[in-house]
């Protein structure tokens, strides 16, 4: 490069740290915006943000030689399945062994994200502070904001109602009757903390199953198995993971759970060891999905009517990024097309990292892209064309939609595949350049900063 170019990141959680690294390692001047008093996201649970959805019983359901970054290997004495407490202690030692922490402007929160007329950024915060950037990285999350049922229920409910992104302690649910809506995996601990104090069975309601994979399969980390069949097409390790997986816990069905509504690796299993146990025990009891609300009663959909006093909606999050106009999102910010899941069609130096939902564990994801990312801005890897890239990205969702179907198809990411091909799009890239592809070039009123 023949300047240094100078990069927002907005975000201080596992993307943000990872893609500030990355920028770092190349050179560039990184400042970092975080609304949080600290790194780590959602990892946090007294993030002053007031975003992080951690509880205290939260542990990775990923094991943590899948989970780390391979520039950070976590601590070999650690579990397989280390806590929420965990893991934010890691980012922040993350942040700090890299230099990364110093770059972080806390307290922080980006109100808009601008493209100037001359090719450049503006980003301006909450508080009116105004700065201009070569390049942006959007690294905000996507599980902060609340999902909430739409349309809701037919009926009235009488009882307390809560999202899971607010639960914290199963104190809430002591001598209560709770009802637990969904079987993601906040889903199931949720259920499962909650059996041990409440007053009656936990009702788990859903009206679509799902896998339910137990965090070791036959002695060892059960994602350790993805992993051993990562060069298998997926169709074939879909076919030898469900054998394994009936011979070591049968099928949902089996414990009075909803078939699983796809194949296993189409949508993503649900983890946990505890929930299978806490229904054999009648601790927590299935029903199907929800009818309609009755005063202090839930009606489910096979008739049965059921007194509540606490209906807690694990319902998943909506992707939201509030500092960018429908101009870059569209109408949809699930929908949006990006190339290689980091660069914006539109302009290659508008960049996501974090956006999207992997069949594994999300922070080898991030790495990877914020190093794809900062190879462009270092100006060692070449985009391809603008026409390559609508192509590709085309591709990309029309295999999303054939594996995934119309869920979030175009944010859908095989953990493996996706990890494997950063390197070799990297490596492309560098061949683009030798052969006089153009590199990254920032505009000439940002190209000698202070």
């Amino acid at each position: 490069m023949t300047h240094t170019a100078r990069v927002a990141v907005i975000g201080a959680g596992a993307a943000g740290l990872a893609a500030t690294k990355a920028l770092l390692d190349v050179g560039a001047d990184v400042v970092t915006y975080e609304k949080g008093d600290r790194p780590g996201g959602l990892w946090v649970r007294d993030n002053s943000s007031g975003l992080s959805p951690a509880y205290e019983s939260l542990h990775l359901n990923t094991s943590k030689g899948r989970t780390e970054f391979a520039d950070f290997p976590m601590p070999r004495e650690w579990p397989d399945y280390p806590s929420a407490d965990h893991i934010a202690g890691y980012l922040a030692d993350y942040a700090r062994t890299f230099g990364v922490a110093d770059r972080i402007r806390f307290g922080t929160s980006v109100a808009s994200v601008e493209r100037d007329t001359d090719g450049g950024w503006t980003v301006t915060t909450e508080a009116g502070d105004v700065d201009r950037y070569d390049a942006v990285v959007v690294a905000n999350g996507h599980n902060w904001d609340p999902r909430w049922p739409s349309p809701a229920y037919p009926g009235e409910f009488s009882g307390t109602q809560m999202h899971a992104h607010d639960y914290r302690s199963p104190d809430v649910f002591r001598d209560r009757r709770v009802v637990v809506v969904g079987m993601g995996n906040s889903a199931m601990d949720i259920a499962v903390d909650a059996s041990y104090v409440a007053a009656s069975p936990v009702l788990l309601s859903a009206r679509h199953g799902v896998h339910i994979v137990p965090k070791y399969l036959f002695g060892r980390p059960a994602d350790a198995t993805g992993a051993a069949l990562a060069a298998l097409p997926w169709k074939v390790r879909q076919r030898i993971a469900e054998t394994m997986l009936r011979l070591a816990v049968g099928r949902p069905e089996k414990y009075g759970l909803p078939a699983p509504a796809g194949g296993l690796f189409q949508n993503h299993p649900t983890i946990s060891d505890t929930i299978l146990h806490r229904l054999t025990h009648g601790a927590v009891e299935a029903r199907p999905g929800i009818a309609r609300l009755d005063g202090d009663h839930v009606v489910f959909t096979d008739g049965r009517r059921e007194e509540v006093d606490l209906l807690v909606w694990a319902t998943g999050y909506r992707v939201t990024i509030p500092f960018l106009s429908p101009h870059w999102l569209g109408a949809n910010p699930e929908a949006m097309a990006l190339h290689h899941r980091v660069f914006h069609l539109e302009d290659p130096t508008l960049g996501f990292v974090g956006l999207m939902q992997s069949t594994g564990a999300a922070l080898p994801v991030v790495e990877a892209q914020a190093k794809l990312f900062a190879a462009y801005v270092g100006g060692r890897y070449a985009l391809p064309t603008p026409a390559e890239r609508r192509r590709e990205a085309d591709r990309a969702l029309a295999e999303a939609r054939a594996r995934w179907g119309d869920k979030r198809p175009a944010m859908r990411i095989d953990f493996d595949q996706y990890v494997a091909s950063v390197p070799a799009e990297i490596e492309a890239g560098g061949r683009r350049l030798a052969s006089g592809a153009a590199a990254f070039s920032a505009p000439s009123a940002l190209a000698v900063h202070a």
